[in-house]
């Protein structure tokens, strides 16, 4: 009983020595909302600055892209319309776009049909010789193991 009115009566002080973490995330929240105005307009321009720096960045580039391009002859590849919808949603990914439930549907199935097709044989012909060539098989590999077991 002591060491809870003890916890009580400390824990409330430890609290504002350590600081809540959600009582800080309030504070974060709330401290967007009455930012400075100065300071809104600093990040706004920062944010500003760095997006035409990447922009010129990125114009240096496809300058140097041309360049190579007209060196040796290379064709600028032309974007479908299908990339260009995929571009916005790829920007900032590193591997591969991502696969849409139809195209990975249509994936497996390509896969099944192939794998269920792949184990028979293509005409009919082959697959009676199969079937007659089952028995000798069977009774070949049950001689096999009678002569290597002895009963005893």
């Amino acid at each position: 009983m002591a060491a809870f009115i003890a916890k009580q009566m400390v824990g409330n002080q430890l609290k504002s020595v350590t600081g809540d973490k959600d009582e800080e995330g309030k504070k974060n929240e709330e401290g967007d909302e009455d930012e400075d105005p100065e300071i809104a307009e600093a990040r706004r321009e920062a944010e500003e600055k760095r997006k035409d720096k990447h922009r010129k960045m990125e114009e240096e580039r496809e300058e140097l892209r041309q360049s190579i391009r007209d060196k040796y002859g290379l064709k600028k590849r032309e974007k479908t319309p299908e990339e260009e919808v995929a571009q916005p949603l790829a920007e900032g990914r590193i591997g591969r776009k991502k696969k849409t439930p139809a195209e990975l549907a249509a994936e497996n199935n390509a896969d099944s049909d192939d794998d269920e097709l792949s184990s028979f044989p293509k005409n009919l012909t082959e697959l009676q010789s199969k079937v007659s060539e089952l028995p000798t098989k069977l009774a070949a590999g049950v001689g096999e193991v009678t002569q290597k077991c002895v009963v005893q």
